[in-house]
């Protein structure tokens, strides 16, 4: 069998733990390929910032973790990664998705753009010549060029109900749910949240985070009682500062390049690492001092 090209193979009776076991096994061993992780953040309601959020939290992963990321928007009609990221390439996510003969992880890789050393735009047309409509299947082969290809793909996911965002939040491996702490916010995380529990019941639970908190005059759900409706606290909680996220937002930066002290970085950060589960790598006194060191050396010598 093995000779065959069969993996593993289980003989019977063969419980639960055997086949984790086996699965594990394989995906664990030294000569077995890497898979990327995806993740999917949506937002609860329009405009409550979840783009924002997503692209944050992609720079975040590729900067402060030095994980290799990909942003992939998939708001073909109105995405904003490319100007927040100040990128004008001339393809993008529609290329792949209207060539599904085409698609590979060479292929894929020719239609990103670079925005940093590790991070790389998958990115929206945001044209309105064509109309997107999709079957629920229809990202499904870009999904896995980029875990063949990329440690982490973050999808900017569209709010709008069809059965391919469905899906790409069902097949996804972390979800994240931004929300606005107000009453049609709280009623539609519940809702998602709800519907991605019971869909995927075997892997890591969805989260949500609140943004856009403190604006003033507006009257707002609190943490506390969004948190004891949903029956689990936000992973964040992102206050309302219009001028440093529309500044940012013009200047095609991300908050960190903006101001890396400022307490959105730090949560989109805490995201960052929530999502990966990988804590943020640190240069230590042994790396800043290694070129003084070799230095001397080199003058002794």
């Amino acid at each position: 069998m093995l000779r065959r090209g069969i993996s593993d193979y289980l003989i019977s009776p063969v419980g639960v733990l055997d086949v984790v076991r086996s699965v594990c096994g394989l995906f664990s061993a030294p000569d077995a390929k890497p898979v990327g992780r995806v993740i999917a953040v949506i937002g609860s309601k329009g405009g409550v910032g979840a783009s924002t959020v997503a692209h944050n939290v992609s720079f975040s992963i590729a900067r402060d973790l030095e994980l290799d990321t990909v942003v992939g928007d998939l708001d073909l009609g109105f995405g904003t990664a490319g100007l927040d990221f100040n990128q004008d390439p001339p393809q993008g996510i529609a290329d792949a998705v209207f060539s599904p003969d085409r698609i590979d992880t060479a292929f894929i890789d020719r239609l990103l753009s670079k925005c940093t050393d590790q991070l790389s735009l998958l990115a929206a047309p945001a044209t309105l010549d064509r109309v997107y409509d999709f079957a629920s299947e229809a990202f499904d082969s870009i999904y896995d060029s980029l875990r063949a290809s990329v440690p982490c793909t973050v999808l900017d996911v569209p709010h709008q109900w069809a059965g391919w965002t469905k899906h790409t939040l069902i097949a996804a491996d972390d979800v994240l749910v931004v929300a606005a702490p107000d009453l049609a916010n709280l009623r539609n995380t519940k809702n998602l949240l709800d519907l991605l529990r019971a869909a995927r019941p075997n892997d890591r639970r969805p989260c949500y985070c609140l943004n856009q908190v403190g604006i003033p005059k507006r009257p707002e759900i609190s943490p506390a009682d969004f948190a004891k409706a949903i029956e689990s606290e936000p992973v964040a909680v992102i206050p309302f500062d219009p001028q440093t996220f529309g500044t940012a937002a013009n200047n095609g930066q991300m908050i960190a390049e903006l101001s890396s002290s400022h307490r959105a970085a730090d949560s989109f950060r805490q995201l960052a690492q929530l999502l990966t589960g990988r804590p943020e790598t640190k240069k230590g006194r042994a790396g800043l001092l290694s070129p003084l060191i070799e230095r001397l050396m080199k003058r002794s010598a």
